[in-house]
């Protein structure tokens, strides 16, 4: 296939490579680009960002956070509710290239058994670590987060957070297929909270050109937004709405027809 067909796929990884080198140059070389981790951090010594779902764990202890880490997360909110709180996982979030090795493993040995928990346990949990959080005063999720504990790994190696790593890998190669993005991951949920009405979106506007082909939903890691935009009745907005979507643009890439395209949620023509 032709690099046109895995350009998205090819800027998420130039992305999420870019954000891990600007963590990596402080500890290997030297150049303190960024401090910190993707919980927080402090870009250039001026521009702090904080992980909104690490923030409210802290609200939910009862400590006051410092007002850097209010403005970090005031920032990351903002931009994710222009581009769409799930492209955090699609786009950045270390642990996506795990979960996608794992989907593409899971393919090529043809494996087809396990069954994944329902979609909306990841609120479920996200709900259950706040709680503890406001019971124990501690952010408990933070000595367990996967996203930070890839980092750790690439950055600072360990086994502890390689171990964590691995069980993610294995969870989504063997249990259940795209099973801790989709449905178990809490800081997903957080962000998909966030980008509910994200201005960024997909659209199925070329829907007319579709020929059934399903490779969309093949590669899509939801595949269950596409309907309601692909196949929607006559008059129904040809935009994928559904915050579950990780504008990774992996539908734009594999589809033949070009039925889709990257757009705002304000723009409905459908032809």
């Amino acid at each position: 296939m032709s690099l046109r067909a895995h350009r998205y796929l090819l800027m998420r990884r130039a992305t999420q490579l870019g954000v891990m080198a600007l963590f990596l140059l402080g500890p290997l070389a030297g150049l303190w680009v960024v401090k910190g981790n993707l919980a927080s951090s402090l870009t250039l010594g001026v521009l702090p960002l904080t992980d909104p779902f690490v923030l409210a764990q802290v609200l939910a202890t009862r400590h006051m956070p410092e007002a850097s880490a209010l403005i970090g997360a005031g920032i990351v909110v903002a931009f994710y509710l222009l581009v769409g709180g799930r492209s955090f996982c699609a786009w950045v979030c270390p642990v996506n290239v795990v979960t996608d090795a794992a989907a593409w493993l899971r393919r090529r040995l043809r494996i087809t058994t396990g069954r994944a928990p329902r979609g909306n346990l990841r609120y479920w949990l996200l709900g259950a670590v706040l709680l503890a959080s406001a019971l124990t005063g501690l952010t408990v999720w933070e000595s367990l987060n996967p996203v930070s504990m890839t980092q750790r790994a690439i950055v600072f190696g360990g086994g502890l957070a390689w171990g964590i790593t691995a069980a993610v890998f294995l969870f989504d190669l063997l249990v259940a297929s795209r099973g801790w993005c989709g449905h178990l991951c809490p800081v997903g949920a957080a962000y998909a909270l966030i980008g509910q009405a994200a201005l960024l979106r997909v659209s199925a506007r070329h829907s007319s050109r579709c020929n059934d082909c399903a490779d969309c939903y093949a590669a899509c890691p939801e595949p269950q937004v596409i309907p309601a935009a692909l196949k929607g009745k006559q008059g129904a907005s040809p935009v994928i709405l559904d915050a579950a979507c990780t504008n990774c643009g992996r539908c734009i890439d594999v589809c033949g027809p070009d039925v889709f395209t990257l757009t705002h949620r304000f723009d409905t023509r459908r032809d």
